[in-house]
């Protein structure tokens, strides 16, 4: 077995359900330090963090992940034990496997790779890791990057492990995400019989009118990485059970997929002068839980692309689609972002697993973009 299927299976015996680590952050320090690692805790409430950088000299390039997994769900549904790690017809199965306990042990094996035959590359190596993203994600790398920024220690380049691959390893490349913007809308009625409506002033009827309205805005157009801001509902709570009580308030939760076409504050007052000119009554709750970024093709996109070509052949295609990750908390310090990891099908189901030759090869994927970047500094 390879070292960085040995690395993660020892990780994925952790059982490091959000926000606890379980010693997975212990283990990976203990395979950085002999490499001449400075390793830093970061405790931040009840959520560890890990600093650890390598080198004096040159851009800081860092590898950022969570130790942090989602809980397994019915046990029961599960083939096998999802905290004690199993290979099955080349697949290792356990939670955490591809989310995202697999590019961790990439990210280490990759390093040793790399030091061991560059002994003077010229960069600094880093790496970032929280037991705080599956959860409120509060405590986390967003605590960590303002530390880094109090101590000049920002990364000029930064690869996130989460699992960007759709069909075949390194297919795509997250170079970027959407901003997401949350709000719960109360619109607020007045409670009646239903036999007299004219009593009454029924909410459900209000925010059926500007769901009309709000669901057919063509919030913008998107760009070349982005596609057009997304609106989309996702629950509505209204009505007292009663099947002849028309309702006192309708509440409404949604949420906006931005592109950076639009701001935050544009989508706001937009939302909120909509409803003011249909002379509906609401309250607003807004969410935002991140900004839209992206890493343009440069050094970052370039040494990631090459790294992949060298292992697989193929080119990883550049995209911003999915949810948000981390990187939202590192890109506004001016870091390069780029997100790599193994093939997303089963993350956070049931049976979680990735292909186990996949883990070397995204280990030497990581090792060749390190070598890249080593080689731009030169």
């Amino acid at each position: 077995m390879s070292a960085t299927l040995e690395l993660a299976k020892a990780l994925i015996s952790r059982p490091s359900v959000t926000p606890q680590d379980e010693g997975c952050l212990d283990l990976i320090s203990e395979h950085l330090r002999p490499l001449g690692f400075t390793c830093t805790r970061l405790p931040f409430g009840e959520v560890d963090n890990l600093w650890a950088i390598w080198g004096d000299t040159g851009p800081i390039i860092a590898f950022a992940g969570h130790t942090d997994v989602v809980p397994t769900g019915d046990l029961a549904e599960w083939a096998s034990d999802p905290f004690n790690p199993e290979i099955r017809d080349g697949m290792l199965y356990g939670r955490g496997a591809a989310d995202m306990k697999g590019s961790l042990a990439a990210f280490v094996t990759s390093i040793q790779s790399f030091l061991a035959d560059n002994p003077t590359p010229g960069i600094r190596i880093a790496l970032l890791l929280t037991s705080d993203e599956e959860g409120p994600a509060i405590n986390g790398t967003v605590k960590v990057m303002q530390w880094l920024s109090e101590n000049n220690q920002v990364p000029k380049y930064c690869i996130v492990g989460e699992p960007s691959s759709t069909n075949k390893l390194g297919d795509i490349i997250k170079n970027g995400r959407r901003g997401s913007l949350g709000c719960i809308v109360k619109v607020i009625g007045k409670q009646g019989h239903i036999a007299y409506p004219h009593l009454a002033d029924n909410p459900i009827h209000k925010t059926a009118k500007a769901l009309a309205k709000l669901t057919a805005i063509e919030w913008d157009q998107g760009n070349e990485y982005f596609p057009p801001t997304s609106f989309q509902v996702s629950n509505i709570q209204s009505g007292t059970g009663a099947t002849n009580v028309i309702p006192g308030d309708t509440t409404i939760t949604c949420n906006f997929r931005f592109s950076p076409q639009v701001t935050e504050q544009e989508l706001r007052q937009k939302v909120e002068r909509l409803f003011a000119e249909l002379e509906i009554e609401a309250q607003f709750e807004w969410n935002l839980s991140g900004n839209p970024f992206i890493t343009p093709v440069g050094d970052l996109v370039s040494a990631v692309q090459t790294a992949i070509e060298k292992v697989t052949g193929y080119t990883g295609e550049l995209s911003t689609s999915g949810g948000t990750s981390d990187g939202r908390f590192i890109a506004p310090y001016g870091t390069q972002v780029i997100e790599l990891g193994p093939i997303n099908a089963t993350i956070h189901q049931i049976n979680e697993c990735v292909k186990a030759s996949d883990l070397d090869d995204l280990s030497d994927i990581y090792r060749f973009a390190l070598d890249e970047i080593s080689r731009q500094q030169s």
